[in-house]
């Protein structure tokens, strides 16, 4: 009986493992998503359930007070914050991963030193990674959280030799790493390692704008795995090393495909302070823009528009998501169906503030599926469509990322919706996208403002093609 727990416990982290890696392979599909979260949610539980019947457990009651209390705060979390707050949700659950993950390490470092005993030496090194990259995590999503809340600038902030003292703070911890290498029980030293980890999380977010928060918030979920794989190794974990490792290399992959969408390296992310962060620019309304024409059109005139047309494609952007306007959205599809429309939505990888944010949206309007398109498979439709209804998409859809060279996201892959026939934009205003820079596609021949707030703008629509 005393070999059966032991072996049953790893048994149960094999299944869990198996479990990460399949409803892993189901997040990818909108389609599967639903059920892969299940069956990772279902692997936890089971990794939680194996790891509580371990012997070396002490205390069961603070365990399941944290459980309980971790739980209240998930559930309320979830039916409380809005889509459009999700990246600040998931940069603040990943700081709490990475303020764990060094704890962890922590006590494991204070657990040594009450005994007078040396830890050994790969001990001592994966706590100190453990207190690098969870500190690092900690203090830099904290900031990403502040950046994206609006507590703090969403501009990048930054001052003269940023880096040179960035480098100098990485290079004392590696010096006070390894001289700890050699005094393990010298706690000052310790202490003072695990404040310079907190300090560089800041350095590391501060000069970096808020539109590129979420890349951040991605990378910083990398760190979270990272952070916990090394807290695995310090607690001789099996569990915790191959669910951080996961977590860690979903993250990174997460970050190449988001800055491949925007044709920018992360290294550029993290070091050119790019953009503003917030949406500038006037609020003005059609008219004369120096040498730039803007035409405007009233919902009437639309509905008209998309009532008659044989195709039209709807691409949501951030706007949606902040006015949640995909109801009325659906709404609108099913009106268009109604009278014999082809209705497509392009989604762009980077529409809104995380990957698959648009997905999420629009599954939660209840709309189909197969009507999704990714811009890969969309922006050669364009060509052949009758009238492409942007909602309050930017950058995303900014011709100049195709035909200016000059331009800061010159290169960017974007949706052709300035190929379309006609273009309908809808946006409160004249206001840049994160990128700080003017958007070509408002002042096209074939491109019409539609100005107001997208639910409102939207209902009037669905409205005016009721009565065609």
């Amino acid at each position: 009986m005393s070999d059966f727990i032991p072996t049953g416990i790893q048994l149960s982290y094999l299944v869990a493992s198996s479990l990460f890696f399949v409803g892993l392979k189901q997040l990818s599909s909108p389609a599967t998503a639903r059920n892969g979260n299940l069956l990772a949610s279902v692997a936890m539980l089971l990794a939680i359930v194996a790891t509580l019947l371990d012997r070396q457990v002490l205390n069961y009651e603070m365990i399941l007070i944290g459980i309980a209390i971790g739980s209240v705060i998930g559930v309320v979390s979830a039916q409380k914050v809005e889509m459009t707050a999700m990246p600040q949700m998931v940069g603040l659950f990943n700081g709490f991963g990475g303020a764990a993950s060094a704890l962890i390490a922590v006590g494991e470092f204070w657990r040594y030193y009450q005994k007078f005993q040396e830890p050994p030496l790969d001990t001592t090194i994966t706590a100190l990674l453990g207190i690098l990259i969870g500190g690092i995590t900690f203090t830099g999503s904290l900031m990403a959280f502040a950046k994206l809340q609006g507590l703090v600038t969403g501009r990048p902030i930054t001052f003269p030799l940023q880096q040179p003292v960035n480098a100098l703070l990485f290079g004392g911890f590696l010096v006070g790493s390894v001289y700890l290498a050699f005094n393990p029980l010298n706690t000052p030293v310790f202490l003072a390692l695990t404040g310079v980890s907190l300090v560089l999380g800041v350095m590391f977010v501060i000069p970096i704008g808020g539109g590129d928060m979420p890349v951040v918030i991605s990378l910083l979920n990398s760190f979270s795995g990272l952070a916990a794989s090394a807290a695995g190794f310090v607690v001789m974990n099996n569990m915790l090393i191959v669910a951080g490792a996961l977590v860690g290399a979903s993250g990174i992959i997460l970050t190449v495909i988001m800055c491949k969408a925007m044709n920018r390296s992360l290294t550029n992310v993290l070091f050119a302070a790019f953009g503003t962060g917030e949406g500038g620019g006037t609020t003005a309304v059609a008219g004369d823009m120096g040498d730039k024409t803007v035409r405007s059109i009233d919902s009437e005139e639309s509905a008209m528009m998309l009532g008659y047309a044989r195709s039209v494609v709807i691409v949501p952007g951030y706007g949606m998501a902040v006015a949640q306007a995909q109801h009325a959205v659906r709404e609108l599809a099913d009106q268009l169906d109604r009278l014999g429309v082809e209705v497509k939505y392009a989604i762009h990888p980077v529409a809104g503030r995380m990957p698959g944010h648009m997905n999420v949206l629009l599954a939660e309007a209840n709309v189909p599926y197969e009507q999704l398109y990714d811009m890969e498979d969309i922006n050669a439709e364009f060509d052949r469509t009758d009238v492409a209804l942007v909602i309050g998409a930017n950058d995303v859809v900014n011709p100049a990322a195709r035909d200016n060279s000059a331009s800061p996201i010159f290169g960017m892959p974007i949706l052709e919706v300035d190929k379309a026939s006609h273009t309908i934009v809808i946006k409160r205003g004249m206001s840049t996208g994160f990128a700080g820079i003017d958007n070509d596609l408002f002042y096209k021949d074939k491109t019409m403002m539609l100005f107001g707030s997208a639910k409102d703008v939207i209902t009037k629509l669905v409205s005016e093609v009721k009565q065609l």
